[in-house]
């Protein structure tokens, strides 16, 4: 063997080596680059990366996982970013900010399905830039034609007092299913004030669900499909054993789970969108789709009609407004809980320094377990006065003004004195609801529209019931009506259930000549909570939109009386809070809901915009965004 062989070997022994060694260092980890991911219930299955700490910002506040967005010619925030990428490119094609949010509520119906879809809830607050005025939209579901009080109890489903729906297997399944109003809302939201089509606004969707889309991470660790089913498909009783094989069939990759960068398909929603692209919403309420949804749902043991469907109509209403620290907090009316939120920041402004003589929130601050206890007595009030007048104010006359009453200062001044400086008062230990699953997103313009929007199937993937053709879910608001016939949500056809979806709108000063804020959290009774606190986190602490999101929050359970508050929150506070006697575990952020805002900042120096449908002209001052680090969420402004 000569010398240039004998090199030539050993280089190649050495590139051998070399690749040996790689694969040797690389053995058990993720066979794709950048494709694994933590478990922090089984540290041990998870690669390396997993014990690392968290690097820190060059400027603000260290912990700030990004900077806000900043634009001044539009901006969208939502809790997908393909999602977010159609809103912005609506805007970018001269559509609006209503347009935006129905392309990304569609958009979002495709990539986060087990929390939205055309079947479920919508509500919406737009600020109208032309008239200078909130527009507040219900387009939430109604109860079936034939869902009487009296066939739930002949269906075997009997009020319990400890139980939030009118039984224990009424969480899911058929009975679960109210008339959807999202559709109806969507088409509703464009005629008003939108300046697009069906047509433009709902195409991106469709072309992302025939061509499909990568998974992406929180949104793979939620795509589980619940049972919705009997083994004897037509029996309502005591639902339900197994799942729906045509979800099965739908929302399933080869009947399994599918994982974080598998490409999902449904060519039947995409199917589904240009029947209403070609009809509006009557191709949803009227027509083939209607036809296979009702016999979905009948095939199953449920009540609804045609006719249901057809005579469907969701309402514009008046939000509940209250004043916070010079703030103007406009929040959905009844049935939805939003007034919850207004109730708990007229405690916490009201009875703070009544408890603590000398002290506000900002003086005592998140380091201080007096702050935390101070925000969850309040938010046990409030949600008190919550759960036993919530319903549809349709079929209650006089919620309207007692809504009013119980977010005066005088019934906040009435309830200083059962919160104790050094002790946590009993658990409720009633009927309410928790959970839930929704998507939330903020959208502004050029013209100066803004819009909040909540959009929700209620849990995750709603009844567990598809409507086989048509790819889309039917959703499961049902759940939140009782039984009781003594209660103003007790079920009855035609009525609306109790509702946790929740959008916010925020006013400086009350005025609209201001500062203007959209504003929402998503995440079953974790929505009004949630908006208290983040209120309190900017108007109280003077957090930044972005700063806001990213602050340990907590989750309090009404029923046990639980109080989940994030890991390091609860390094702080933890003990103390036990010791005040409270329930507090530390969590994650898998309770805390997702929180979306866009901020609008006037300057006077510029020009108000023309109005003008093809201006050119950006908006007289700035939007800034911020978006939830615990969903995969992306604000976007251009």
């Amino acid at each position: 063997m000569n010398r240039m062989t004998r090199t030539r070997l050993s280089r190649g022994l050495a590139v051998l080596a070399a690749v040996s060694a790689f694969s040797i260092a690389t053995s058990g980890s993720a066979a794709d680059l950048a494709s694994s991911t933590c478990n922090p219930k089984d540290p041990a299955s998870s690669p390396a990366f997993c014990k690392a700490v968290r690097g820190d910002r060059a400027e603000g506040w260290l912990a700030q996982g990004r900077s806000e967005m900043m634009a001044r010619n539009g901006m969208v925030t939502t809790s997908q970013p393909l999602a977010a990428q159609v809103g912005l490119d609506i805007l970018k094609k001269g559509g609006n900010a209503v347009d935006a949010a129905v392309a990304m509520a569609a958009t979002l119906n495709l990539v986060e399905p087990m929390n939205v879809g055309l079947a479920g809830d919508m509500f919406a607050i737009i600020y109208s830039a032309k008239d200078h005025k909130l527009h507040v939209l219900n387009a939430s579901g109604m109860a079936a034609s034939g869902q009487t009080l009296a066939f739930m109890n002949a269906h075997g489903y009997k009020f319990n007092p400890r139980n939030i729906g009118p039984g224990s297997g009424m969480a899911r399944g058929v009975l679960s299913v109210t008339v959807p109003g999202a559709a109806w809302g969507w088409g509703e939201v464009l005629d008003k004030y939108g300046t697009m089509t069906f047509k433009d606004v709902l195409e991106p969707a469709a072309q992302y669900a025939e061509k499909g889309f990568p998974i992406s991470e929180r949104i793979a660790f939620d795509w589980h499909l619940p049972r919705a089913v009997n083994a004897n498909r037509g029996q309502v009783e005591n639902c339900c054993t197994e799942l729906d094989p045509d979800s099965v069939a739908t929302w399933y990759i080869d009947g399994k789970q599918p994982k974080a960068g598998q490409i999902y398909k449904n060519p039947d929603l995409a199917k589904t969108f240009r029947i209403l692209e070609e009809k509006g919403r009557d191709g949803f309420y009227k027509g083939p789709v209607a036809e296979a949804l009702v016999k979905k749902v009948r095939s199953l043991g449920g009540t609804m009609t045609m006719e249901d469907l057809a005579n469907y109509k969701g309402e514009w209403v008046e939000p509940v407004m209250s004043e916070y620290h010079g703030y103007t907090l406009a929040e959905l009316p009844p049935p939805s809980q939003g007034f919850a939120a207004n109730e708990m920041l007229n405690i916490l402004a009201t009875c703070t320094g009544k408890v603590y003589p000398g002290q506000t929130l900002a003086s005592l601050g998140p380091t201080d377990p007096r702050y935390w206890h101070l925000l969850i007595e309040a938010k046990t009030l409030a949600y008190a006065d919550l759960n036993r007048f919530n319903g549809d104010p349709n079929a209650n006359p006089g919620l309207r003004a007692q809504v009013q009453s119980l977010i005066s200062t005088a019934h906040a001044q009435e309830l200083c004195a059962k919160i104790s400086p050094d002790k946590a008062m009993p658990t409720p230990g009633v009927s309410v609801p928790t959970g839930g699953d929704t998507i939330v997103l903020s959208t502004a313009d050029r013209w100066g529209n803004m819009v909040s929007w909540v959009n929700s199937n209620y849990a995750n993937f709603g009844s567990g019931i598809t409507v086989p053709g048509y790819g889309f879910i039917l959703h499961n608001r049902g759940a939140l009506f009782t039984l009781d016939p003594n209660s103003p949500n007790v079920i009855a056809p035609h009525k609306r259930p109790y509702n946790t979806l929740a959008a916010a709108f925020v006013l400086q000063g009350g005025r609209t000549d201001g500062q203007l804020m959209a504003l929402q959290l998503m995440g079953g009774d974790m929505q009004s909570q949630g908006h208290a606190q983040v209120m309190v986190d900017m108007v109280d602490l003077g957090a930044n939109l972005q700063a806001a999101s990213d602050m340990a929050r907590f989750h309090h359970n009404q029923v046990t009386g639980k109080v989940s508050l994030e890991s390091e929150a609860y390094k702080l506070v933890g003990r103390q809070l036990l010791a005040m006697g409270h329930n507090v575990v530390s969590a994650d952020g898998d309770a805390m809901g997702g929180y979306e805002a866009i901020l609008f900042t006037p300057d006077p120096k510029e020009p108000k915009p023309d109005g003008a449908k093809n201006s050119q002209q950006p908006i007289n001052g700035y939007y800034r965004a911020g978006t939830d680090h615990r969903k995969d969420g992306m604000a976007l402004g251009w």
